[in-house]
């Protein structure tokens, strides 16, 4: 599996759509925070603006564009300028529209023209998991659907979820659902081969002496990989390929190897009755005592106690 698809996998991505919207003119909504998430708003109509909190200036968003709120901040979906500070809660609007979690969402006055269709939803992931990779991101990732980067794969999905989504097909929620999770992995990629490919971690993943001691890690995490061995996969000399690494990915390549043999562990330890010892071994270590301490310093509780936690 390659790096993108092993680290979304372990953190265990998981689509969910709100609903699809019909806003008239003039309209407002203030959407809250919601924490362990990136949430997606996909414009399959007409243009809205997007203002998420603390940031200067609003995003505009176009039909075909999508826009990736990554750490599920708090944001105003608005119509135009004139009613950003009009804006009234999200709830509140579910409550006026009185809907009921099928079809569309419909808000607004009626007999106008000037309509925003949205499909709304987030990608989420596992409560426990983390990695350098997603922590790294911008607070948005605005994709325009005609942008060359996107290709015609990109549009064509997207209007495929615009179709589907809360039109009350058989099928359409869950194919709407599953196409946005690929949606997400797509984003990154663009994401990561365009502007991130210079920003810290995620230059990493598109350097390509970097990428392939990535790959390789990720490949064989238990292997008892040394600075050495990651450097003559790297192609580079010890010294060298340390410093890249670190200024890359913000992380030594040690760290970087003890933390994703961690998340392996700990999705072990919360999905399995595999033995604490075997775990161990999966990862990397000769016994469960080392195992229990490097864990322990990771996520602040003995393996066996996180288990019960979990599983609990």
């Amino acid at each position: 599996m390659d790096i993108l698809s092993d680290i979304l996998s372990r953190m265990q991505l998981a689509g969910t759509l709100y609903f699809r919207t019909s806003f008239t003119s003039p309209w407002s909504v203030k959407v809250p925070s919601f924490e362990k998430v990136s949430r997606f708003h996909y414009a399959h109509r007409g243009r809205c603006l997007v203002r998420i909190e603390d940031q200067q200036d609003p995003v505009l968003l176009e039909q075909g564009d999508l826009i990736i709120i990554t750490r599920g901040a708090a944001h105003t979906l608005f119509c135009d300028p004139t009613t950003e500070n009009q804006a009234v809660t999200l709830d509140q609007v579910l409550e006026e529209s009185g809907f009921d979690g099928t079809g569309t969402l419909v808000y607004g006055p009626s007999g106008t023209s000037h309509e925003t269709q949205l499909v709304c939803g987030h990608f989420a992931f596992n409560k426990n998991a983390s990695h350098p990779l997603l922590e790294a991101l911008p607070t948005h990732i605005l994709v325009k659907n005609y942008d060359e980067t996107a290709g015609r794969w990109m549009e064509n999905t997207l209007k495929l979820i615009g179709a589907e989504a809360g039109r009350e097909q058989m099928g359409g929620d869950l194919i709407a659902l599953k196409l946005s999770e690929i949606i997400f992995a797509q984003v990154l990629r663009i994401y990561l081969n365009a502007e991130g490919a210079d920003k810290p971690v995620l230059a990493g993943f598109s350097d390509p002496n970097i990428a392939r001691t990535l790959q390789a890690i990720h490949q064989n995490p238990s292997a008892d990989w040394t600075l050495n061995e990651l450097s003559r996969i790297a192609g580079m000399s010890r010294t060298s390929f340390a410093t890249k690494f670190t200024q890359a990915m913000s992380i030594s390549p040690g760290s970087y190897v003890t933390y994703w043999r961690m998340q392996i562990a700990r999705q072990h330890l919360e999905e399995s009755t595999m033995p604490i010892i075997e775990i161990a071994e999966n990862v990397g270590y000769n016994s469960e005592a080392a195992f229990g301490r490097v864990f322990k310093k990771h996520f602040e509780t003995p393996p066996a106690t996180y288990r019960r936690r979990v599983q609990a």
